[in-house]
């Protein structure tokens, strides 16, 4: 009975494609854009504990930029839920557009169109910002999501970095991701995810490439489901 009991609560707490947990194979964006730059990214994340332990996430991102302002990308998402099979969830079409420096701040913008596979489609906007000093790198993305179906209100959320280059090509650093609630709400005590990672750059093997790997705590209403998640990251910049 206990067994049955803990099954059922999960099953009314698994997320759907809509509702994954904040920073689940995401990434935090920056501002920066190289002109000519094409990137082939694999981002995964997979939570740890509680009802939800085992739900993870996997995107693949390729990405190139057009200039030194227009980047654009096409994604597709995979997932799985404690109970069920990996799937293809989603495919995403996004853009980044940098608008400039403010007082020493890169600002861009970002949009994108997702066409759901089990669900409905949605689009998502964020707010760039990034301060890049020498070792030091800081990024924070202001996050709207909107579902395209009726009366489905807009979701605020956010997603955070700092990144310093400790010695050679290894760069030490901490993530946060969150929900910030309803456009009506006011920093409701929503599920949050923030710890360190490691990333390590690679050289001699032609393309330049960067691997990332870290562990995120569950923090507010994401502790009652899960003890946290496991980032890793690879990217490919040619």
């Amino acid at each position: 009975m206990k067994k049955l009991v803990l099954t059922a609560a999960a099953l009314l707490v698994l997320p759907t494609a809509a509702h994954a947990a904040p920073g689940l194979g995401d990434e935090v964006y920056g501002a920066e854009t190289t002109a000519g730059e094409t990137e082939i990214e694999a981002r995964y994340g997979k939570l740890t504990g509680g009802l939800r332990d085992g739900e993870d996430a996997l995107k693949l991102e390729a990405s190139h930029a057009f200039n030194g302002r227009l980047r654009i990308a096409v994604l597709g998402e995979f997932a799985r839920d404690p109970t069920g099979p990996r799937k293809l969830e989603a495919a995403d079409v996004e853009a980044i557009y940098r608008v400039g420096n403010v007082g020493g701040i890169g600002v861009a913008l970002y949009g994108e169109y997702e066409v759901a596979f089990d669900g409905t489609d949605k689009v998502e906007t964020k707010l760039i910002l990034q301060r890049h000093n020498g070792p030091l790198d800081l990024r924070f993305n202001l996050i709207a999501e909107k579902p395209l179906s009726s009366g489905k209100p807009v979701e605020l959320g956010y997603a955070a970095s700092v990144d310093f280059k400790a010695f050679g090509d290894v760069s030490l650093g901490a993530r946060a991701f969150g929900n910030l609630g309803r456009v009506s709400d006011r920093l409701p005590n929503a599920e949050h995810y923030v710890g360190p990672v490691v990333k390590l750059g690679i050289d001699g093997l032609g393309p330049e490439v960067e691997l990332e790997a870290g562990y995120l705590f569950a923090v507010g209403q994401a502790k009652q489901q899960t003890d946290g998640q496991v980032r890793i990251m690879l990217g490919v910049e040619f």
